[in-house]
């Protein structure tokens, strides 16, 4: 991979991570921001009494996913994201991401430098981080603390069928634990990224929310995943786990689905474009507006007609011009639905 002249030394960088205090980190200020509810009174207060400027309503930040671009590099996906509208990204720091987890000290504050280059924000990274225990988890958030990168998505427990559900939420909270007293310690925030299926911790929500509610939210909080959220709950159980999540929702991925029969006959879901789907963004945009959310809002494309991009392949299979064609289509979708919530 070819980058600018790297601004970091790795000497300068470990001092610049002793030397780092949580005030710091507050550097990309619009995505720092986490969602609280906002009730009648705040509302009428903020209405009444504040200045047009002051009044401004937060809004998230539209990331590009660089998963569904490892069919070039970071300085190449960076370039694209920027041509097509993107306002930042969220990078792959993990085995055959952009950045090598081995290799974070030295790749990630090149990597960061080519995002910045072309004037996209780099509010959060993608790890595969589970806990203090993962491999080279220090190093990454060190490294990240160190770039200003306030965020980075905590990939997923899964449960044993051999346990009981509480015994593991007991240890999956001991564990949460710690990395919140690690991430406190470098001033950024852990979002645990919210997938459906069996087995997997959090699908549900509840069981994510008993585990967040007595920690920090500066240092954990969830990346609230509403394709996974529909799938998982159905008419109306995502509304409900949207609205336990809120005061905890420090990132969304944006996806949408339609469920559809296999090869063998069984319902599945399976990723449509955005829009064409079963998600309920109409919804669901207006309630993480209501609760004057701002954090970053990363779009996951994952449907087969993508050639391989929906899946981080490094090989494409259709033309590059039809890939960003649908990329461009997608994005224009949501920048439309979020100007409908009343986003500008």
């Amino acid at each position: 991979m070819i980058y600018g002249k790297n601004v970091f030394t790795r000497r300068k960088l470990l001092a610049a991570a002793g030397a780092t205090a949580p005030s710091a980190m507050l550097a990309q200020a619009g995505s720092l921001a986490h969602a609280r509810p906002l009730t009648t009174a705040t509302a009428q207060t903020s209405a009444t009494t504040q200045t047009p400027a002051a009044a401004a309503e937060p809004r998230p930040i539209v990331c590009a996913f660089s998963k569904h671009f490892q069919w070039t590099d970071v300085a190449g996906a960076a370039q694209v994201a920027a041509d097509l509208g993107y306002e930042g990204m969220d990078l792959t720091v993990r085995p055959d991401g952009h950045v090598l987890p081995e290799r974070v000290e030295d790749d990630l504050p090149k990597a960061a430098e080519a995002i910045r280059k072309v004037g996209l924000s780099l509010p959060m990274i993608t790890t595969a981080i589970t806990d203090t225990a993962s491999p080279h988890a220090e190093p990454t958030i060190r490294t990240m603390s160190a770039l200003g990168i306030r965020r980075y998505r905590w990939v997923n427990f899964r449960y044993s069928s051999t346990r009981s559900l509480p015994d593991q939420i007991a240890d999956i909270k001991i564990k949460a634990k710690e990395l919140a007293a690690l991430n406190k310690q470098y001033g950024v925030c852990a979002m645990y990224h919210t997938h459906s299926g069996v087995n997997r911790f959090g699908a549900s929500i509840w069981d994510l929310y008993l585990v967040l509610r007595d920690l920090d939210t500066e240092s954990v909080g969830a990346n609230y995943d509403i394709g996974h959220a529909t799938i998982e709950g159905g008419l109306g159980g995502w509304v409900h786990s949207t609205r336990l999540l809120l005061p905890y929702m420090k990132g969304i991925g944006v996806k949408d689905f339609a469920w559809t029969r296999d090869a063998k006959g069984a319902w599945v879901p399976r990723g449509r474009p955005l829009g064409l789907g079963m998600v309920n963004f109409k919804q669901f945009f207006a309630m993480v507006k209501a609760a004057r959310f701002a954090g970053p809002m990363e779009v996951h494309m994952e449907y087969p007609e993508l050639g391989g991009a929906d899946q981080g392949g490094r090989e494409l299979t259709i033309p590059r011009e039809r890939l960003i064609s649908m990329f461009r289509r997608d994005l224009d979708v949501l920048k439309g639905m979020l100007r409908e919530a009343g986003w500008a």
